[in-house]
C-alpha cells in the first residue's frame, strides 16, 4: 500500500494560491486598520519556555499547548496556542510601557485540540490588546476594532453578544463555595444545564439560595432589556454584582449609540475565559454559525504574574475563518505581463525593472519554457519597431 506522505495532521491546514495571496492581502489590510487606530505591531515567538507561556492567562491554555524539551538546556518549552499571554509579557518586560499601550498581532498558533469538533488546530490568530486603562471606553475601543475587523473582511451580518464574568464570580464568592466543588458548578452554569443544577440541589450539594440565584443567572440571556430582569433577580446581593450589572448596562448604551444598527444580545451566564477574565466579555457571531467569529474581554491584572499588574482588554479571531466566511477580495489587478528571456538585452532588462517598479507583475520566460500557458499573464512584452511595448495576450 502506497504511503500517503502528503496527508496533514487532523485540524492542520495549508493555503495555496490564490487563497494564500487573498489571506496575505487581508493581513495587510487589517494591519493598516490597526495602525490607523494607533496600535503597534508585535511579533511574539512561536515557542517559549512553559513557565512564561503558561503564566497568568496562559494557565487556561495548558491542555491546548504542545510541549517539548529544549535540547540545549533540558527546560520544557511550549508552542504558543494563543498570543494574549505573550502580549502581556511583552508589555510588562520587553517594552515596560507606562500609561495606555496598544498592540496588534497576526500569526499562526498551534493547539492540541480544536475549540469545536472538526475545527482547526492551527488558526491564523489576529488580535489587538490594550493595556493601562481601566475605563469602559477602552472596552468600547476594542469592541469597535473587532467590528471594524469584520467589516474589512466583508462580514456585515454579524451580531454582538455581551456578558460579565464578575456576576458568577461574586455569586460563588458570597456563597463561599469550596474550591473542590466550584469546577463542577462552573461546568453546569457554562453549559446552562438547569436539570444538572436541580440535581445538585436535590442531592444536597447546593443550598437553595445559591440554586435559585444560579437558576436565574442561567436564564438571563436575550435582548438588552434582559438587564432589567437581572437587576430584579440579582441586584442588592453584592456590590460587585451591582457594579457588573451597571457596567454591562453602560456598555450596552455606548454600543447602541455608536452602532445603532448592530443586533445586540446579553448573556450573563457566558463564562468563556472565566479563570483569567475579570469583567466584560464580548463576542461576535454570524447567523447560522455555531461558534464565534471573534471574542474578547477584560482581563485586568493578569500582568501581575510578570510583576506589573495592569488593566487590560482585547480581542482575537481566526483570520482563516474570517476569510472563509467573508467577502474580502484582493484588489490587486489580476494577470500580469509575460516577458521574453534575454539577459543580454539591456533595454529589455531596463523595461522589466521599470514595469515592476510601477507595481506590475512581470513573469520572465526561460530558454526552455517560452510558452505563456500557465504563467497567469494576460499581457505580453514585445519589441515593436525597436521599442518594448506591452500588448494584450491573444487567447
Amino acid at each position: 500500500m502506497q504511503s500517503k506522505r502528503w496527508l496533514l495532521p487532523e485540524g492542520v491546514q495549508e493555503t495555496v494560491p490564490p487563497e494564500s495571496w487573498r489571506l496575505e492581502a487581508a493581513r495587510r489590510a487589517l494591519l493598516d486598520l490597526y495602525w490607523g487606530w494607533g496600535y503597534e505591531l508585535i511579533r511574539p515567538p512561536l515557542i517559549e519556555y512553559l513557565d512564561s507561556l503558561l503564566t497568568g492567562a496562559g494557565h487556561e491554555l495548558d491542555l491546548h499547548t504542545f510541549k517539548l524539551t529544549d535540547q540545549l538546556n533540558g527546560r520544557m518549552m511550549g508552542v504558543r496556542s494563543d498570543m494574549t499571554t505573550q502580549a502581556t509579557r511583552i508589555d510588562a518586560h520587553r517594552l515596560a510601557a507606562t500609561g495606555p499601550a496598544r498592540y496588534c498581532y497576526i500569526g499562526s498558533v498551534l493547539r492540541t485540540r480544536p475549540d469545536e469538533p472538526g475545527g482547526s488546530r492551527s488558526p491564523l490568530q489576529v488580535g489587538v490588546e490594550k493595556f493601562g486603562d481601566a475605563h469602559l471606553h477602552s472596552d468600547l475601543e476594542i469592541v469597535s476594532l473587532m467590528l471594524e475587523t469584520l467589516h474589512v473582511m466583508g462580514i456585515e451580518r454579524a451580531y454582538l453578544d455581551l456578558g460579565h464574568v464578575a456576576i458568577y464570580r461574586r455569586l460563588v464568592a458570597v456563597a463561599e463555595v469550596s474550591a473542590d466543588f466550584e469546577p463542577t458548578l462552573f461546568d453546569v452554569v457554562q453549559r446552562k444545564s438547569r436539570p444538572d443544577l436541580d440535581r445538585l440541589a436535590a442531592d444536597g450539594r447546593l443550598d437553595a439560595v445559591l440554586h435559585d440565584r444560579l437558576a436565574a443567572l442561567i436564564g438571563l440571556n436575550g435582548p438588552a432589556s434582559i438587564l432589567d430582569e437581572a437587576r430584579a433577580a440579582l441586584g442588592g446581593i453584592d456590590d460587585g454584582i451591582d457594579h457588573a450589572l451597571a457596567e454591562t448596562a453602560d456598555m450596552v448604551a455606548l454600543i447602541e449609540a455608536h452602532y445603532p444598527d448592530m443586533p445586540l444580545y446579553v448573556d450573563l451566564a457566558e463564562l468563556r475565559g472565566y479563570r483569567y477574565k475579570t469583567g466584560l466579555l464580548f463576542a461576535a457571531f454570524a447567523p447560522g454559525l455555531g461558534r464565534e467569529l471573534a471574542r474578547g474581554g477584560r482581563y485586568d491584572d493578569v500582568g501581575s504574574a510578570f510583576g506589573r499588574p495592569r488593566p487590560a482588554t482585547g480581542f482575537s479571531a481566526d483570520l482563516n475563518l474570517l476569510a472563509a466566511l467573508g467577502d474580502f477580495t484582493d484588489d490587486r489587478p489580476a494577470g500580469g505581463i509575460f516577458a521574453p528571456s534575454d539577459n543580454n538585452d539591456e533595454s529589455l532588462l531596463a523595461e522589466i525593472r521599470r514595469l515592476r517598479a510601477f507595481g506590475e507583475r512581470v513573469v520572465v520566460a526561460t530558454p526552455a519554457h517560452t510558452e505563456t500557458t500557465g504563467s497567469g499573464c494576460d499581457r505580453i512584452l514585445e519589441q515593436i519597431d525597436g521599442t518594448w511595448q506591452v500588448r494584450p495576450l491573444q487567447g
